[in-house]
């Protein structure tokens, strides 16, 4: 009366009942992948592109912060920059943080139309505006 039945345990987990207890922890690692990885290595080669892009009188912003003009490309990743009317630095092009478009010349687009101005207000609309407001 004391005792009670004695009954067989459970059989252990099977390879898929494993296999299913893995999957949340597998599923985190593809999210991770292309939330996290995957975008931060696509940013890496477009910045390694444009640093190996730099040319003579591209405009170039350092790491530093450094706003100048590339002045020459050197060899070993070097670049000479000019930051300042006779003032250059030597710099390397992993520290490159940005490179800006190429300055257009004052001069280039004179005389071809595309520089006008658009057309200003009427003045009298805003005399009119006063008439109003006041009678």
């Amino acid at each position: 009366m004391f005792v009670t039945p004695a009954y067989a345990q459970a059989q252990g987990a099977t390879g898929i009942e494993t296999l299913w207890s893995f999957l949340p922890i597998i599923l985190i690692f593809f999210v991770l992948y292309f939330l996290l990885f995957r975008p931060q290595q696509k940013k890496q080669r477009e910045h390694q592109a444009m640093v190996d892009a730099v040319k003579r009188g591209d405009q170039v912003v350092t790491a530093g912060g450094i706003v100048g003009k590339v002045v020459k490309v050197g060899e070993e990743g070097r670049i000479s920059v000019e930051i300042a009317p006779n003032v250059k630095v030597e710099v390397l092009k992993s520290t490159l943080a940005d490179v800006l478009s190429k300055p257009i010349p004052a001069d280039a687009g004179k005389g071809k139309g595309k520089d006008k101005a658009p057309p200003k207000a009427e003045p009298e609309a805003a005399a009119d505006d006063t008439q109003k407001a006041n009678p």
